[in-house]
């Protein structure tokens, strides 16, 4: 389809958070054919538009990118909380996931793009069993997943993880594929071994948890005398890149590896404040230059998948961190929640609204108490936004939901009840 949508504030985060009033934006097919003021549009070469939609003044933006995250957890939302985080992972997670069937994943996904909608959020980088499950389920819903692998001592193999990378990177236009690992304490040294000999097979980067928590931390050193990113790094399991989500307890020399290697590192606030799990050290990973984005976490430990709580987060928690309130600004969060997530992911054609870019984008709607005055835009949107005001999530051209509605090729009510049949059935 062709859409324009004009009489919008555009914030098209190329170069920075800066506001163009009277923005406009075309959009042919999957694509944006222009960005900019809509005084300047041209006038000659205006295609003829399957629909125009008159902005009223509300905001445009590139979508939010979840980069952390177990979409099919949205089963277990609710269900074991209140507990510390290897007691709710061994005694309540693991017995339940243990339960699910291959097609439950389908639809346990499903449910969780229907909140990433809602959330202004356009794509994820996902990490479960299953991958061609999740796969599937954002395919036909029209949504954009980069999928990281869960390699670890008990529910895969080296031969599995590479079947997917190969597969899954040819799956679909809006699905990727990259190396992953689910942790350090549940993967084998020979597994990591293989997974490294694997990146350096295909040039790839490699993602997983990392420095979650202090016992995890604590564990790795009784074990390989060294913290989990040295012995990632020892085993050359970063010589393309990648990163670690949480990364909440690293020593300087982890920090120093990863501004070395350029990793990424993604934090996940909601989730470590709920589990106690503690506060990633932002501000000095940004005063080191290195590379963060934002993720929510699954919905079993968050239990939301909203990154308007995760920007508030994200900069509320490393104030009271650092005991300083001019610490992490609010766009330096945005930037994480938006162009920090989309390279992290590889996803740089939808890290900005620029000309020839994919056209992932949000509107915001302004026209609410919580985004009146509009003294700063982007402060509004981190210390004061929230998913009431998301108005419209357009994924690779195509509008997924706009005004409550979605447009996924499935009905909701149809999605809900599968996805209580699904943990019903776990329960017994």
């Amino acid at each position: 389809m062709n859409i324009r949508l004009y009489n919008i504030k555009l914030m098209s985060m190329n170069e920075g958070t800066e506001i163009i009033p009277n923005g406009e934006i075309w959009v042919e097919g999957n694509r944006i054919a222009y960005s900019g003021s809509g005084c300047h549009a041209p006038v000659r070469g205006m295609p003829v538009w399957d629909r125009e939609i008159d902005g009223q003044g509300n905001l445009v933006m590139p979508g939010f990118k979840n980069a952390h995250t177990h979409s099919a957890m949205t089963f277990l939302r609710s269900f074991a909380d209140d507990l510390p985080l290897l007691d709710w992972l061994e005694k309540q997670i693991f017995p339940m996931e243990a339960k699910l069937k291959e097609e439950d994943i389908y639809y346990l996904s499903k449910l969780g793009v229907m909140e990433y909608l809602t959330s202004g959020i356009t794509a994820n980088f996902d990490m479960y069993f299953y991958p061609k499950q999740i796969a599937k389920a954002s395919a036909d819903c029209g949504f954009r997943t980069v999928i990281a692998g869960t390699l670890n001592n008990f529910t895969s193999s080296l031969e599995k993880e590479e079947e997917n990378f190969v597969e899954l990177n040819h799956f679909h236009p809006l699905i990727h594929y990259c190396l992953g690992f689910h942790a350090e304490y549940t993967t084998s040294r020979e597994l990591l071994a293989g997974l490294s000999r694997l990146a350096e097979k295909y040039k790839a980067p490699v993602f997983s948890h990392n420095s979650e928590t202090r016992s995890e931390v604590r564990q790795c050193l009784e074990r390989n005398k060294t913290t989990p990113t040295v012995f990632m790094e020892e085993l050359g399991l970063f010589e393309y890149g990648g990163g670690g989500y949480h990364c909440v307890y690293m020593s300087p020399e982890d920090l120093r590896i990863f501004r070395r290697r350029n990793l990424w590192a993604v934090t996940n606030p909601g989730s470590n404040t709920k589990l106690a799990s503690g506060i990633a050290p932002v501000k000095e990973m940004m005063e080191l230059g290195i590379n963060l984005a934002l993720g929510t976490d699954g919905p079993s430990s968050n239990n939301c998948l909203d990154m308007f709580r995760e920007m508030y987060l994200t900069a509320g928690l490393a104030k009271l961190r650092e005991k300083d309130a001019a610490a992490v600004d609010a766009d330096a969060v945005l930037r994480m929640a938006c162009t920090g997530g989309a390279q992290a992911m590889g996803l740089y054609e939808s890290d900005s609204l620029e000309k020839g870019k994919l056209a992932d984008l949000i509107m915001v709607d302004l026209h609410q108490p919580n985004m009146q005055p509009e003294n700063n835009l982007s402060r509004n949107l981190v210390y004061s936004g929230s998913k009431q005001n998301i108005k419209l999530t357009m994924v690779n051209g195509n509008i997924l939901y706009e005004d409550g509605s979605f447009y996924i090729g499935e009905e909701p009510e149809y999605i809900y009840r599968k996805a209580n049949e699904i943990i019903n059935r776990c329960k017994k």
